[in-house]
């Protein structure tokens, strides 16, 4: 049995909106080169969507890193800050401009969840890819922290309805 190597990049920054765009980019391009094209505009929804809430609720240090990592077929895209408060799904009502940031996130992705950091927390959502792309030649890595911990995932059931919360391991 062949496996397939685990591909993760990471970035730091301030959440402002100007590093918003940038970041997008970044995403982006480190999709384009593993081949995972498909799950681009998915992922690009779902950080932006996360950075903002970093942006607009993380009291006074916007700090934050984002974190992408394809491995055994799911992109798993997570933004790290240092805000200890957990973010809330919530239906906004139709008048509101604002305030669907979490249920866009739930929408597009198998799965999200929150979970606590040594630092604050970590939000972070998933995308299954329909069929495992190649590995490039040289695969970049640019990693910070320490190895797997556990995350709290958010059932990948039906994009619609409830969906419970449970605690499983990576690594």
């Amino acid at each position: 049995m062949i496996s397939q190597p685990s591909r993760h990049c990471a970035v730091e920054l301030q959440a402002l909106p100007s590093r918003i765009g940038q970041v997008r980019r970044i995403v982006s391009a480190q999709l384009r080169y593993w081949h995972l094209d498909a799950l681009i505009d998915e992922a690009i929804l779902g950080v932006t969507e996360l950075l903002t809430n970093v942006h607009r609720h993380a009291e006074s240090d916007k700090t934050c890193s984002v974190e992408i990592e394809f491995l055994l077929g799911v992109l798993t895209v997570s933004v790290r800050d240092r805000d200890p408060r957990s973010p809330e799904l919530r239906r906004a009502p139709d008048t509101e401009t604002c305030g669907r940031g979490l249920a866009l996130v739930a929408a597009v992705s198998e799965s999200w969840g929150v979970r606590p950091d040594e630092r604050g927390k970590v939000v972070w959502f998933t995308l299954a890819a329909e069929e495992a792309a190649p590995v490039p030649a040289v695969a970049p890595r640019r990693a910070y922290g320490a190895g797997a911990e556990p995350f709290a995932e958010v059932g990948a059931g039906e994009r619609t309805g409830r969906r419970e919360a449970r605690t499983v391991g990576v690594g």
